[in-house]
Order: C-alpha cells, then sequence, then structure tokens
C-alpha cells in the first residue's frame, strides 16, 4: 500500500476529513507520491515506530473534539404560519402543530413527578444539608409517600380535592416546599406562592384574591405573620377556622406611591402550560444535552417564580436530583461545592460575582497574561463549535475555577435579565460546559426563547418556544 493511501484509510467519516488530513500531513516529512513501504526494507524498531504513529493518529482522529452543529438555520429559525409573516413559530417544528407534551406519559406535573418515581424509584430525589455537613437525601418514593400523607391530611383539614381549593405556601426554598406541591398536586388542588419581599399589604390581597383558607409556613414568625392579620380583622379571605400548617422576615421594602405597580397579579399556569414548557426545552436540546438520573441540580431561586419551578419539574421528569441551598445566600458558592451540581439555573448577577471573583484571584501579571491567553484559545475553539472541559488549558488554568464550582457542570442556563456578552463569552471558556440564555415571565410558564444549541453569540434568546407562536404587531406610538 502506498503512504498516500495509507493517510486516506485513516480518515474519519465525520467532520471535515481533507482539512483534517491536510493538517496531518504538514505534520510528516514530505514524501514523493510514489513512495511505497514495501520499497524500503525497515528494522523492527521502524515498523514499531510506524504503529505508535499509526496508533496516535486514529486515537487523535477518534477522540478528538466535535463541533456542536446547530439544529437549524441560524439564520432561519422561524417559519411562518400559513404564510403569515407575522405570525410565526419554530422552524423545528415538522408542522403548525404545536409541542403540547414531550412524552406521551407526561401531561401533568403530577405525571412528570410519577414518570421520575418510574425511573429512580428509591433513588435520591431532594437534598438538604445543615452547615458543615455533607448533603442528605430524600428518596423519590418517600418523596411520594409524604406527599400522599400531607394531601389527605389536607382533605382532614376541610379542603376540597378539586382544582379550585387554592392552598398558600409561605417558605423558603427546601424539600417541604416540593413535598407541600405534589401534596396539592395528587389531590388536583392548586398551589399559591406566597413571599414577603412585596410586604404585608401585597400578601394580603393575595390571599385575598385566591381566597386561601389554607396556609402552610416552613416558620413560626411566618405562620405568626399571618395569624396577625387574621387578629387585626384584615380582610384576608380567611373564614373563621382557618388552618395555618407550620412546617427570618425581612424588613418590608418601601412601597411604590402608585398602587398600580405594588399590587400583584395572579398568574393562572395550567398543567398543560407547564408540561409544553418544559417539553420545548427538552426538544431543542434534544441530541445535546439529555437530563440524567445521576444529573443533580442546585435550588436556591425563590420558588415563587416559574423559572425555578421549570428548572426542578424537568429535573424530576427525568429521576434526577435537586439540592437545596441551605437558606443563606452567603454560604451558596460552599453549598455548590459541596453538591456538585451538573445542571446550574443561575442569574446574570450571581455570574457576574463570579467573573469578578475569577479576575480577582488572579492578582499576578504573569498569571493574568497566561489565563487570558488561555481564555482567547479556548474562545477560538468555541467559535468553531466546540464546547469542552478537557482541553490543555483546562487541565492546566481551568481546573480549579471549575473546581470551585463543584467539577462537575454540563449545563448552565441564564435568565431573568440581560448578561454582558464579556462575562458570557469568559464564563463558556473558562468553565467548559454548555451555557444557554433564555427568556420569559412567570405569567408565561417561565421561558418564551431560549438560546439555540450551536450559537455561541451573546445577547440573543433565539426563536420562541416549540410550544409556542409569536405574532408580530407594530407600534405606532407609546404614551
Amino acid at each position: 500500500m502506498q503512504f498516500q493511501e495509507w493517510l486516506r484509510s485513516l480518515r474519519f467519516s465525520g467532520g471535515d476529513s481533507k482539512s483534517e488530513m491536510d493538517n496531518l500531513k504538514t505534520l510528516l516529512p514530505s514524501l514523493p507520491s510514489s513512495f511505497s513501504l514495501s520499497s524500503l526494507s525497515l528494522s523492527p524498531s521502524s515498523i514499531i515506530g510506524l504503529g505508535a504513529l499509526a496508533s496516535l493518529t486514529t486515537y487523535w482522529l477518534v477522540t478528538r473534539p466535535r463541533p456542536i452543529q446547530p439544529p437549524c438555520d441560524l439564520q432561519a429559525q422561524s417559519i411562518s404560519v400559513q404564510g403569515d409573516q407575522s405570525c410565526r413559530r419554530s422552524a423545528l417544528l415538522k408542522d403548525d402543530d404545536l409541542l403540547e407534551f414531550y412524552y406521551e406519559d407526561t401531561k401533568t406535573v403530577y405525571d412528570m413527578f410519577q414518570r421520575g418515581l418510574r425511573i429512580a424509584g428509591n433513588g435520591p430525589c431532594l437534598g438538604f444539608r445543615k452547615p458543615g455537613e455533607p448533603y442528605q437525601w430524600i428518596s423519590y418514593t418517600e418523596v411520594a409517600e409524604r406527599a400522599q400523607v400531607l394531601g389527605s391530611g389536607l382533605l382532614a383539614k376541610g379542603c376540597k380535592p378539586n382544582p379550585k381549593q387554592y392552598v398558600g405556601i409561605f417558605a423558603q426554598n427546601r424539600p417541604e416546599w416540593v413535598i407541600t406541591e405534589m401534596a396539592c398536586y395528587t389531590f388536583s388542588m392548586a398551589l399559591v406562592p406566597l413571599y414577603d419581599t412585596l410586604g404585608l399589604e401585597a400578601m394580603v390581597h393575595i390571599l385575598n384574591l385566591a381566597e386561601i383558607s389554607m396556609v402552610i409556613c416552613d416558620k413560626e414568625d411566618k405562620a405568626e405573620s399571618v395569624l396577625k392579620i387574621k387578629e387585626k380583622g384584615v380582610t384576608t379571605g380567611v373564614p373563621p377556622g382557618a388552618f395555618i400548617i407550620l412546617l427570618h422576615t425581612p424588613s418590608l421594602p418601601l412601597r411604590p406611591q402608585s398602587q398600580l405597580f405594588w399590587k400583584p397579579k395572579g398568574a393562572m399556569i395550567t398543567h398543560g402550560n407547564i408540561a409544553s414548557n418544559t417539553s420545548s426545552v427538552i426538544k431543542i436540546l434534544e441530541g445535546y444535552f439529555v437530563i440524567r438520573q445521576e444529573d443533580v441540580s442546585i435550588s436556591y431561586l425563590p420558588l415563587a417564580h416559574m423559572f425555578e419551578r421549570m428548572i426542578q419539574v424537568s429535573m424530576f421528569c427525568h429521576g434526577a436530583r435537586v439540592g437545596f441551598y441551605q437558606g443563606d445566600i452567603s454560604l451558596l458558592m460552599d453549598d455548590i461545592k459541596t453538591l456538585k451540581p451538573t445542571f446550574f439555573p443561575v442569574v446574570p448577577r450571581l455570574l457576574n460575582r463570579i467573573y469578578d471573583k475569577i479576575l480577582g484571584s488572579v492578582t499576578s501579571p504573569l498569571r493574568r497574561i497566561i489565563l487570558h491567553y488561555a481564555v482567547r484559545r479556548k474562545q477560538a475553539e468555541l467559535s468553531s463549535g466546540v464546547v469542552r472541559n478537557n482541553s490543555m488549558w483546562d487541565r492546566l488554568i481551568f481546573n480549579k475555577i471549575q473546581a470551585s464550582l463543584g467539577g462537575n457542570l454540563r449545563f448552565i442556563l441564564t435568565a431573568s435579565a440581560p448578561i454582558s456578552p464579556t462575562v458570557l463569552s469568559f464564563l463558556r471558556a473558562t468553565l467548559g460546559c454548555l451555557i444557554f440564555e433564555g427568556y420569559g415571565q412567570t405569567e408565561c410558564t417561565a421561558g418564551c426563547t431560549f438560546s439555540m444549541p450551536g450559537d455561541w453569540s451573546a445577547g440573543l434568546c433565539s426563536c420562541v418556544f416549540i410550544g409556542l407562536l409569536y405574532i408580530i404587531t407594530p407600534v405606532f406610538s407609546v404614551t
């Protein structure tokens, strides 16, 4: 076999093999095209050397980083519906039928948790920790059993098993929050989160609006604050004999003068909304990121907002784990280091702090030069579609940065506000994992747009979700 034919036989079928082979040839001495190994008498050591070269070359071709290819043309991510250019849908859909659910057996949040229960069984579901200790885990089976018992207790206290029965929850992120939520869904009741950041009057408004007769609290002072409302004769919609079930209340903020802004508006979120929204993310990430049973997410963003709840539902649907922070945001980084999450929902403010901390820790001018050079090399890979955490730069420079966030991150989702392109590009390089941007509101079930895999630009959230349409309406004036 001639040497050129031997090189061609090493080609890998995927990717741009021509450019790879051209690069490989530059590493070898120039040889005539008619050169043949059979024309030489090779010593055993030469044969061993050529065999080693062939093995290394084959290993490089097989293990080289693969660029992530977008699932559609990034310049045409949406398609008009029935020829109407003002009404568009995602190009990832085969037709105009919007995605309602990804799995046939997951049409409600209860269904999604039950799917995770079937996958994980006695496997870990909800995690918590005490200061200085490792995480302790509650299994899927135990969560389901506790939800059943709590739900039965709510019925015994007078709640009705129907969607018009609203149960309030006034608690910080913790396993009991999820257990309460699942207890309500187990018996077809609706959950209404209460939170004190808007002030006492806003909470009264929520109790009134939803006619809540049952509130579950995590601390005594919260239960007392609700009871004081009743004792003072404030109309809360709570009938005589209402129950407060006890499972740091901050100072009240200044209230805006206009009541238009401070009164919270009710957002009626259906199980169908949640199923469609969750399924859209799963579909977009299909083939790029699949949630596995061993995945774990850190829960610290308020569960009163749908962003955090959508993350948790996605984890439960696949039998994965959710670990809760201790309740003190100053200890969050220690919780992350201990939990070692693979999934990290985050807001830009926290990413900015991580970015500043990384740069602030590099005081030596030489180390700063090396850091920025390594970042540029990783960013060059990123621009070609390669996302990895096993490069030379990861092993030499970025491993400590990645270890500070547990060392296992596979996926980060940032939302709630725009993020600086500089910060986003820097963290994509240093953390070596998928980082996506999302946009939405609680009123639209958290997300309505989501970065497209393979699009590593910043400041864009790509097309509308697969389960949504968007309609362009001209705005003639703004007053």
